[in-house]
């Protein structure tokens, strides 16, 4: 499954950023752009980053994905279509293979959102016995 790479990766890269920021205490959402051809499944996706989050800085971050539909351009006729899955790449327009990919591969971090400041104290406060 290779959406737990992905997910792993984003994590990393997020946390890299979170880095050179700098003060950062938490991450509080990741929205990242999915074409519908880079073969993710989002679902996977969602349940692998989710795992990946864990005892990072993205613990709790809610991931936003958001689906990019695939379009080509002919270059004959320059026509543009949406080619579905499986792609459709022969022109329906005038029936050229010479069509472009325009959009739908995508995979990449568009925003992260994060809380700022000095970083929470995680540990429980001791109770004191009181007699």
């Amino acid at each position: 499954m290779h959406e737990m790479s992905i997910a792993m990766a984003v994590v990393g890269q997020v946390e890299e950023a979170a880095a050179k920021a700098g003060g950062v205490r938490a991450v509080t959402s990741v929205r990242l752009q999915v074409g519908e051809l880079a073969g993710v499944v989002p679902d996977a996706l969602a349940f692998c980053f989710e795992l990946a989050c864990v005892g990072t800085l993205l613990e709790g971050a809610e991931l936003i994905a958001e689906s990019v539909p695939g379009r080509a351009g002919c270059a004959t006729c320059v026509d543009d279509w949406a080619v579905g899955t499986p792609p459709q790449l022969c022109c329906p327009a005038c029936g050229q293979a010479t069509a472009e990919l325009l959009s739908g591969r995508e995979l990449q971090i568009v925003s992260v959102r994060w809380e700022d400041g000095p970083a929470r104290d995680r540990t429980p406060e001791p109770v004191s016995e009181e007699r």
